[in-house]
């Protein structure tokens, strides 16, 4: 295992040191961050969002910010404005929040449309256009989003367009009975994110990011991603499956899994973890699901027993 990767390890394992018990969420935003994508959370007020994205800034040495998404948010809040300058007769560009590292979105559906609508362009193409101007936000770039839960008093549903450029989704949840204990018994402790340790910085993410672009998929786990992606397609209980933004985000994660484990290539058993934060969150069940009270984990589990999986080192025929 390289420098690199032992690097990305300790910057993980002090982080579940500040959220206890969340060692396998707090590893799927790692692997989201080492394949250069944007983590969705949906989740109940007060577990540990905000706090799990200023630790990430810290051991990472990143530019964070965050927003706390309002319905009286404006999109250059946002992307920023220019001001005019009455003393010199110009006008000087003020960026916005998203110019930055590391953007928490925080309640992310209770802003309008249109404000939620101004993260598209900066989280596909890692730029924004401001007054017929296009300027590039800090590298690396990401966004951890929260929503609250579907039918919260004054939410709304994000746009099926900006739900998919998301990554991974997943959920911190309420803590364990002995993890909550061991939460009260530090509550008169320091600051704990004071005592974090930077270890990673920017340009070694960047790199880091690099490395896992280049792990070797093999033809039959290709196939076995497309496979798993085209059922969710074709179920009769799914109304919107995954699109190819989803079997992008599928491969790349895979390749993450892979690198943060010292291998240089994927494995099946790679795509199997990976696929649940893949696809949930662009999961649309139809109607009839619904009412028949399907749960997408119950189809997701369902695809996954249904799609063989290659063994390892097998050969497409």
């Amino acid at each position: 295992m390289s420098n690199l990767q032992q690097s990305v390890l300790k910057a993980t394992d002090q982080v579940e040191h500040i959220i206890l018990g969340k060692e396998r969420e707090i590893r799927e935003v790692v692997l989201a961050f080492l394949a250069n994508g944007h983590v969705l959370l949906e989740d109940i007020p007060g577990v540990g969002k905000t706090t799990l994205a200023l630790a990430f800034s810290h051991v990472l040495q990143l530019d964070y910010k965050r927003v706390q998404f309002t319905p009286d948010l404006m999109p250059s809040d946002l992307t920023g404005f220019s001001i005019y300058r009455r003393e010199k007769g110009d006008f000087v560009f003020r960026p916005g929040s998203i110019f930055c590292n590391i953007f928490l979105a925080d309640e992310i559906n209770r802003a309008s449309p249109k404000t939620q609508s101004a993260l598209l362009e900066v989280m596909e193409e890692r730029k924004a256009t401001v007054e017929g101007e296009t300027r590039a936000v800090p590298a690396p770039f990401l966004v951890i989003a929260t929503q609250n839960p579907t039918g919260s008093i004054g939410t709304q549903l994000l746009p099926e367009a900006q739900v998919d450029r998301f990554m991974i989704s997943t959920s911190l949840g309420y803590p364990d009975y002995e993890n909550e204990l061991d939460i009260i018994r530090t509550s008169g402790e320091v600051d704990k994110l004071s005592g974090l340790v930077p270890v990673i910085n920017g340009e070694m993410l960047e790199e880091a990011q690099a490395e896992v672009n280049d792990v070797y998929v093999s033809d039959p786990v290709c196939h076995y991603i497309l496979d798993l992606i085209t059922a969710t397609r074709t179920d009769n209980r799914v109304m919107v499956g995954g699109s190819p933004r989803a079997t992008l985000a599928l491969t790349k994660m895979s390749k993450a899994s892979a690198w943060l484990q010292g291998r240089d290539f994927v494995l099946p058993e790679d795509v199997t973890v990976q696929f649940p934060y893949i696809i949930t969150h662009r999961l649309v069940l139809t109607p009839e699901a619904r009412i028949q009270h399907i749960e997408k984990d119950q189809v997701i589990r369902d695809i996954l027993r249904k799609i063989r999986r290659p063994s390892a080192g097998e050969r497409r025929r």
